[in-house]
């Protein structure tokens, strides 16, 4: 499996997931530098340098990765044979917000806004610590490099992307997902040929807060696709 990471960035915050994937399971965990200052295509770039090219391998975008992932399966890398969508979209999930683009470079960012956005990343009453790991990852983002990848989440728009895909899709979706409305994952029912939708209690963070459901889900589908 080839796991691509949310907004921070860092690939950390998959570490309770990975645990409960289990024994036998090989992840490659991309993390995105911060510097220099990478925008989808770019980031693009350097996940596809990390592709496995010696074995057959899974894709897992999560959240802002979701582009990343789905421009990689577009392009039909060797070896790849099933795309997972965590709680993504293939253009702004949020519409409305898109004329906000403008006044991102003035915005507060993390960490002073941490505290105020785990709620609607984790959910209320999420253990102390999953709050803290959520703060050490986005502590290590510096905020011009997340207010850039808050600007390409306002300027995506992959859906021709996600009409080239030709692997079995699987799209994990949160219902409590107070960050990506339920419409991202229609629309990308509407493109994807093979798609799969599993709608699992949880929010934003599904991987973080039902990792233990998250890797029961995955590994079936894993299961399926190795078995055509």
């Amino acid at each position: 499996m080839v796991l691509l990471p949310g907004m921070d960035g860092s690939g950390d915050l998959f570490a309770g997931f990975i645990a409960a994937l289990g024994p036998g399971v090989d992840p490659i965990v991309v993390s995105y530098p911060c510097a220099p200052a990478l925008a989808y295509a770019g980031l693009t770039d350097h996940a596809r340098a990390q592709l496995p090219r010696d074995r057959p391998f899974v894709l897992i975008g999560e959240s802002f990765s979701g582009p990343v992932a789905i421009a990689l399966a577009a392009s039909k890398p060797p070896g790849l044979i099933g795309l997972v969508l965590c709680c993504t979209f293939a253009r702004n999930p949020r519409s409305l917000l898109a004329p906000l683009k403008p006044f991102v470079n003035v915005l507060p960012m993390w960490p002073c806004l941490t505290p105020l956005i785990a709620p609607f990343l984790l959910g209320f009453g999420a253990p102390a610590a999953l709050r803290q790991a959520l703060r050490r990852a986005l502590d290590k983002a510096p905020p011009a490099r997340l207010r850039l990848r808050l600007k390409a989440v306002m300027a995506v728009d992959y859906t021709e992307r996600a009409q080239a895909i030709t692997v079995p899709v699987l799209y994990l979706q949160a219902s409590r997902d107070s960050i990506v409305p339920a419409s991202a994952s229609r629309l990308l029912a509407s493109l994807c040929r093979d798609w799969r939708l599993v709608t699992l209690p949880g929010p934003h963070l599904l991987l973080q807060k039902s990792p233990i459901h998250s890797a029961n889900v995955v590994r079936d589908f894993v299961a399926d696709v190795r078995s055509k």
